[in-house]
């Protein structure tokens, strides 16, 4: 069976993301999970999900039992050619504005939403208590 194995390029496995037909690159080795898809615990959405990049943190990730590792062995097909797989993209943030809870014009508007109907509500009890004709 070591003669069969062979070395995969990353646009060939990356073809295989169908439910009918999945491969995963898991610690540069390429695995062809097909027969396996009904049965996952996780179910089939979970391996297609992780098909089209290398999904070794994705496996590991989930923390799989021994058992598992084990079984990965049937589905082995060969190895992942490094240099064909994509550098990992890291996620930037996108630039946002420092948060200042006591930004001048915010704050004093919120500040005047309170107060104005506050002094609204106490001027119309000073004027009801001045205005108001002794019985």
């Amino acid at each position: 069976m070591a003669s069969d194995l062979k070395t995969f390029g990353f646009e060939e496995v990356e073809k295989h993301n169908k439910t009918k037909d999945c491969w995963l690159i898991i610690s540069g080795k390429v695995y062809d999970v097909t027969p396996f898809m009904e049965d996952h615990p996780g179910g089939d959405e979970v391996l297609l999900s992780a098909t089209g990049k290398d999904a070794t943190n994705d496996f590991e990730d989930v923390g799989h039992s021994d058992s598992a590792r084990e079984m990965m062995e049937k589905y082995y097909i060969g190895e992942i050619d490094a240099a064909t797989v994509p550098a990992k993209r890291t996620y930037i943030p996108p630039q946002q504005a420092h948060y200042n809870p006591d930004k001048t014009p915010e704050f004093l508007i919120k500040i005047l939403q309170f107060l104005v109907p506050l002094l609204i509500l106490g001027l119309a009890i000073v004027v009801r208590n001045y205005t108001k004709k002794d019985e």
